[in-house]
């Protein structure tokens, strides 16, 4: 029997484009009133915009909307198209906010203020909006095709464009803005990714040990951690045991290291980044 397509609801759906709205609005603040005015480009399709706007005085908004169209179709094509109508308002408002801002005096002139208001309000834009499901900037898309097709990472596919961008805007606005440009690109990712995950990163942890009742008692005791038993056999060994699978904050883990290795000393810990948690047991539960 087919399932049944579950329906978003109302209060979802607003909540969704409401920060799609916000983030849209920030990315545009941050480059009409801190980056753009003092010559500090973004990377990807806002980058490529800024220095065609620069070299034909067209409006910045006009050229990120034309230049992503074709990306947004892609998008559409291998991702859906609720993300692609997503990241199509996403793109629309950020547009039409910076042809807005286009007059507005800058807020301050020192560069250097301007690389870190302009990095932390950008990394705050593109983090909502890629958080509720849609993007601002088409490169990401054109990254994960071609890191299918040459099986090279996303991410240093995403570097590899930035870097020829920032090359063209060094000739453009000059070296020192090219630098600055990096900053406020390294700033903005780095906040972009606490938005995207959130502050509480979350950790999974795989524990081999023999006394592993012993030590999921005390993860549950101690960290208010919930653990499942895995079932495992020993390569060298040949014995049946039980491996311990849990879910931490990264705050925990120190914590979680010291509780396991008190009871068994050579457990061997294997400690992964998980970039998202939904659903089952995985709440913390009081430990007092």
């Amino acid at each position: 029997m087919p399932r049944i397509h579950r329906k978003t609801k109302f209060i979802d759906l607003l909540k969704k484009f409401i920060f799609l709205t916000v983030g849209a609005v920030l990315m545009a603040i941050a480059l009409e009133v801190f980056l753009v005015p003092n010559s500090i480009i973004d990377g990807g399709i806002t980058g490529i915009s800024i220095v065609l706007s620069e070299v034909t005085s067209i409006s910045l908004g006009i050229f990120i909307f034309l230049i992503n169209i074709p990306f947004l179709f892609i998008g559409y094509k291998q991702i859906g198209k609720t993300f692609a109508f997503s990241t199509l308002y996403a793109v629309g408002i950020m547009s039409v906010t910076t042809f807005l801002l286009h007059h507005v005096e800058p807020f301050t002139t020192e560069k250097i203020l301007a690389v870190l208001y302009g990095g932390v309000t950008l990394g705050l834009g593109v983090g909502l909006v890629i958080r509720y499901g849609g993007a601002l900037d088409g490169s990401e898309i054109v990254a994960i095709l071609l890191s299918k097709k040459l099986r090279i990472p996303v991410g240093q596919i995403i570097m590899m464009i930035n870097v020829f961008i920032f090359i063209v805007a060094g000739f453009v606005f000059g070296a020192d803005s090219a630098m600055y440009s990096i900053f406020s690109f390294y700033i903005a990712a780095k906040v972009m990714d606490i938005v995207v995950e959130g502050l509480d990163e979350s950790k999974s942890v795989t524990i081999i040990t023999q006394d592993y009742e012993e030590v999921s008692e005390a993860i549950s005791n101690r960290l208010g951690r919930s653990t499942t038993f895995i079932y495992a056999k020993g390569g060298y060994t040949k014995e049946d045991t039980q491996m311990i699978y849990c879910v931490v904050t990264r705050l925990e883990v120190a914590k979680l290291k010291n509780v396991v290795q008190e009871i068994d000393p050579s457990a061997f810990i294997s400690i992964q980044h998980v970039s998202d948690v939904m659903g089952g047991s995985t709440e913390k539960k009081s430990i007092h």
